[in-house]
């Protein structure tokens, strides 16, 4: 394993606050009795049904999918009847359209794998992924057949796999890196060779030494693959500052990771890599960290996508006081909801529950001028000023401030001592300027 401890400029070192649920091994939650499969699970186009209502289905059978290149299908994740396809609530846009399955047992559909996936071209690989739905699981749910294809003039010399984890509260990741080092290095390979690259870098914080040395052990045969300890600091997850602290490349304000050669893919990605191409199994559950201080028993899941947050959080214990505030995701970049019934998605990656005491009530005042925001941006941006040219409608000024390159992190917010809704109006400007 490398000794180097690499990092980035700016971000922020919130409490962790991961001893809640980081030695709780991963339990598989019973079946739901109905699941909620919306068809936009991901970045790019929304998904239409491939069912209708009275359509019965068995596990791992598509149910909706797009002809366009940027978007991913999805699948049952449980055998029944379509009873229906309806507006649903959803964990990032609000409400989104569903197709819901009265779940009549566990059938599912006869897997198609590859367990000699060597055999398998670069652009097998990828179709085999399209097929399977996969998406980024580590949030931002991007298409992976879309970033292991980039265009024939770019050329791709490195794969970077996300273990960093950064968001406090959260462990799925470091659970599955203890728990499946071994999947996740078979799903590297798998990557690596879709990608046609012969160098990945598995990142990993180093406050998290077991993981390090679990994956470490399980590449130890495939040179190719080096562990890299990074420092714990947030938001080192991030695409852009992992790849400055792994391989000191810059990516370019607007652009892309693939424009310095990488292609940056999460541990969780790579093991449903590893079942869609060896096992033929699509991408229908996923491991969710349910936590907080107001959850009787925090655990890390194994939940089949389309499952209401709400078996969740009966599955361990219920809430000790009355629920005050649901957050999917982690706590700085994830979102609130308002409904219980609300379903485990291919990018949920945690729900976080709190009380009354812990949801915070902070007040705004005037922009004191003090630069903690400009010191702990991890893009160099200067957020007072940009978000006070959104409050004014400058919008030439607000594009001249780089409102294109704020990934929305929450660190100026959180460091910001006038309480100011920093992401929220960093939020609006860019769906005013999106409008327009």
């Amino acid at each position: 394993m490398s000794t180097r401890l690499r990092t980035f400029t700016g971000g922020i070192h919130p409490p962790q606050h991961k001893s809640l649920s980081a030695e709780s091994p991963v339990e598989i939650l019973p079946l739901p009795e109905r699941v909620y499969i919306p068809l936009s699970q991901h970045t790019g186009a929304i998904a239409e049904p491939t069912v209708s209502a009275g359509d019965e289905v068995r596990a791992g059978e598509k149910v909706g999918d797009s002809t366009a290149f940027v978007s991913a299908p999805v699948h049952a994740s449980v055998s029944g009847k379509v009873s229906a396809i309806s507006v649903h609530p959803h964990p990032v846009s609000g409400r989104q359209k569903a197709v819901v399955i009265e779940r009549e047992g566990d059938e599912w559909v006869e897997p198609e794998g590859h367990a000699e996936y060597s055999a398998l071209s670069p652009g097998e690989i990828r179709e085999v992924i399209r097929s399977a739905g996969i998406v980024g699981l580590g949030g931002a749910a991007f298409p992976t057949a879309v970033k292991v294809s980039p265009p024939e003039r770019v050329k791709i010399d490195s794969l970077i796999v996300n273990g960093a984890e950064c968001e406090p509260y959260l462990t799925a990741d470091y659970r599955l890196m203890i728990e499946n080092a071994e999947e996740i290095a078979a799903g590297i390979n798998i990557l690596m060779r879709a990608l046609n690259v012969s160098r990945s870098y598995v990142a990993i914080e180093d406050n998290k030494p077991l993981a390090l040395r679990e994956m470490e052990k399980a590449v130890s045969v495939d040179t190719g693959i080096e562990v890299v300890s990074v420092r714990t600091k947030y938001p080192q997850g991030s695409e852009k500052q992992l790849i400055k602290a792994v391989l000191d490349r810059e990516v370019p304000s607007g652009g892309l990771p693939m424009d310095v050669g990488v292609v940056v893919n999460n541990v969780g990605t790579a093991i449903a890599v590893r079942e869609a191409v060896v096992l033929g199994k699509p991408l229908v559950e996923r491991v969710v960290t349910v936590t907080g201080p107001n959850i009787r028993q925090p655990k890390n899941l194994r939940v089949r996508i389309g499952t209401p947050f709400k078996d969740l959080i009966d599955f361990c214990g219920g809430t000790v006081s009355e629920l005050a505030k649901l957050v999917a995701g982690g706590p700085l970049m994830g979102i609130a909801q308002y409904s219980l019934e609300t379903p485990v998605i291919k990018g949920t990656s945690g729900i976080i529950v709190f009380g009354a005491e812990d949801a915070g009530d902070s007040k705004e005042v005037q922009c004191l001028r003090c630069g903690f925001c400009v010191d702990t941006c991890p893009m160099g941006l200067i957020p007072c000023d940009l978000v006070t040219n959104i409050e004014k409608g400058h919008w030439d000024e607000v594009k001249r401030f780089g409102l294109a390159d704020c990934m929305e992190c929450g660190s100026c917010a959180y460091v910001c001592p006038a309480g100011r809704p920093l992401v929220q109006l960093i939020k609006y400007g860019k769906a005013k300027l999106a409008a327009d």
